[in-house]
């Protein structure tokens, strides 16, 4: 490894959750931080210009593995950290092939230049959606993946190349399975900033089904305190869970926002609901808890405010996105 910088590769670094691990990785001053991003809708150098100064941006689609190569070659990166991906899981069901391409291809394209060249730990970003849903109880590492989307299935595909690549060549790895993350520079297209666009433009709010499916939302600020833990001190070849403990119905967070942004009812609608729709996502953060001594901060209800508060004070991001 390095002697000197350690040479960190932040892969979709332009994006909601890989830009705020950024701004938290590049507050340690022994990483060299390099970040690729394709610079997609998702994507904005805006989320990094707080520490444009401070890191090496190259605009490279992971899908273009001689581009991959190329960055590769030139940098000889210690570590590779991979948010790039496409995340939404309506565009999925309509556009699966995207997903497939980016999540499954781009992941390997990663992983046979780290194997080329050296890479000593590869970090895979992954979601709790790789389990399916789970009606009572929590999920832990251990537990049986069943993805029930073209994105869940995507991303438990790349986790499957990331192990194989392990067991096959030895490249060391972690893997972090995360719960549904909220917060400041979130693309609109996601539920929480639906909702505050939704309301700062007098609409109402599309709800899938009854409203009553449970996502377990966590701070993009405490995830990415997580991620960093488990780069720094996670076992190497290991799964971990990075989750709140909080857990909401879709249409619990919508009355929630209405009420802090003070919107007169009727705030939302009931819509025909998307096909495979899991009810209810909920993983354990025991292991992480228990081995690294994490725990996430951000109650939901403050997490709430300041995410409410950054839309409000970056309007033409809704405007925009």
């Amino acid at each position: 490894m390095n002697t000197e910088k350690i040479k960190v590769l932040i892969t979709g670094g332009a994006g909601f959750i890989g830009s705020e691990f950024v701004y938290q990785l590049a507050q340690l001053a022994k990483y060299e931080i390099t970040v690729i991003d394709s610079l997609t809708y998702s994507g904005s150098l805006e989320n990094l210009k707080l520490v444009s100064n401070s890191i090496n941006f190259k605009r490279i689609d992971i899908r273009n593995s001689q581009d991959i190569h190329e960055c590769f070659k030139k940098n000889r990166f210690d570590f590779v950290v991979n948010f790039a991906a496409e995340s939404h899981v309506d565009k999925s069901i309509q556009e699966p092939n995207i997903f497939w391409q980016t999540n499954i291809i781009g992941t390997c394209n990663l992983l046979n230049s780290s194997l080329e060249f050296g890479v000593f730990k590869f970090f895979q970003i992954s979601t709790d959606e790789v389990y399916g849903s789970i009606t009572e109880g929590e999920f832990s590492e251990e537990s049986k993946l069943n993805p029930s989307s073209p994105y869940s299935a995507s991303k438990a595909a790349a986790e499957f190349a990331v192990q194989a690549f392990s067991a096959t060549y030895q490249l060391n790895y972690l893997i972090a399975r995360c719960s549904n993350n909220y917060g400041p520079r979130q693309h609109t297209e996601k539920l929480i900033p639906t909702i505050i666009k939704s309301f700062v433009n007098g609409r109402k709010v599309p709800l899938y089904g009854d409203g009553s499916n449970i996502r377990e939302w966590i701070f993009v600020s405490d995830t990415c305190s997580a991620l960093t833990k488990i780069l720094e001190f996670g076992k190497l070849n290991t799964i971990y869970n990075v989750s709140s403990n909080t857990f909401k119905t879709n249409l619990e967070v919508v009355k929630q926002i209405a009420k802090i942004m003070q919107v007169q009812k009727p705030f939302f609608e009931l819509v025909k609901d998307r096909p495979g729709h899991d009810y209810r996502y909920a993983i354990s953060s025991k292991k992480i808890g228990n081995e690294l001594g994490w725990e996430s901060q951000t109650d939901f209800e403050q997490g709430i405010f300041k995410t409410i508060e950054w839309y409000l004070s970056n309007p033409e991001r809704m405007q925009t996105w």
